[in-house]
């Protein structure tokens, strides 16, 4: 695994967290084609064109079809076997498997379906490879990942256990954050409804324009603060 370069001499890694069953969507959400690619495809070109080969994606449900799909991908895949056990497990996996002059990672969610590969640039600028601060994203009014950790908090993370995820570690060091709006963020993939309705508004219009979709449906945050549809 390679590391990019950013700042002053600094690395990056990034990690793609896309170990979930996906249980309420019905069928595997990374493999789920919006715009007439997979999910996990694009989130994984949004990495690479950050980070380059500096991209791992940690697979754990349905791991052999995850891997045939990134077969030709720049990114490296490992696989979280205790993937049942929560996304901790999967940060745990990640950060073990960080190149050792690594100095900060990048963790990312393979459902974010409204984050760009800009939104990955805005954070990285906001770093520029200092090691003082958490860069965090900031939507619907808290803070989540994506977020870039220098390498005072990778035994933080190496500590999660079950479903506790990165959040956990932003709201430890509140007072050492910089926070970066991103309202794309707020939004990920969990519910058949949320699929359909994605697919419906993201159909490209005359003028190339493409939205997320507003929800009226009440909201609520899963342990790294993104927003999911009450079913």
């Amino acid at each position: 695994m390679e590391n990019t370069e950013t700042g002053a001499g600094s690395s990056l890694h990034i990690l793609i967290l896309a170990a979930g069953a996906s249980t309420r969507l019905g069928q595997p959400k990374q493999l789920v084609r919006l715009d007439g690619r997979p999910l996990l495809h694009t989130m994984a070109s949004h990495a690479v064109a950050v980070a380059g080969h500096a991209v791992t994606v940690v697979v754990g449900a349905h791991a052999q079809e995850l891997a045939l799909l990134l077969k030709h991908s720049p990114a490296s895949v490992i696989v979280n076997r205790h993937w049942q056990e929560g996304i901790g497990a999967s940060i745990r996996y990640g950060i073990a498997a960080l190149p050792p002059a690594c100095d900060a990672v990048l963790i990312m969610l393979a459902d974010q379906v409204g984050v760009s590969s800009d939104d990955l640039k805005r954070l990285v600028s906001a770093w520029k490879g200092q090691d003082s601060s958490v860069i965090a994203s900031t939507y619907s009014g808290s803070v989540g990942v994506p977020a870039i950790f220098p390498r005072w908090c990778f035994s933080d993370l190496a500590a999660l256990r079950g479903d506790i995820g990165a959040k956990r570690v932003l709201q430890r060091y509140s007072d050492r954050l910089t926070r970066v709006p991103m309202p794309n963020a707020a939004m990920d993939l969990d519910t058949p409804e949320q699929l359909e309705e994605l697919r419906r508004v993201r159909q490209p219009r005359a003028s190339g324009e493409i939205r997320l979709p507003r929800f009226d449906t009440d909201l609520t945050q899963d342990p790294d603060g993104v927003l999911s549809l009450n079913s």
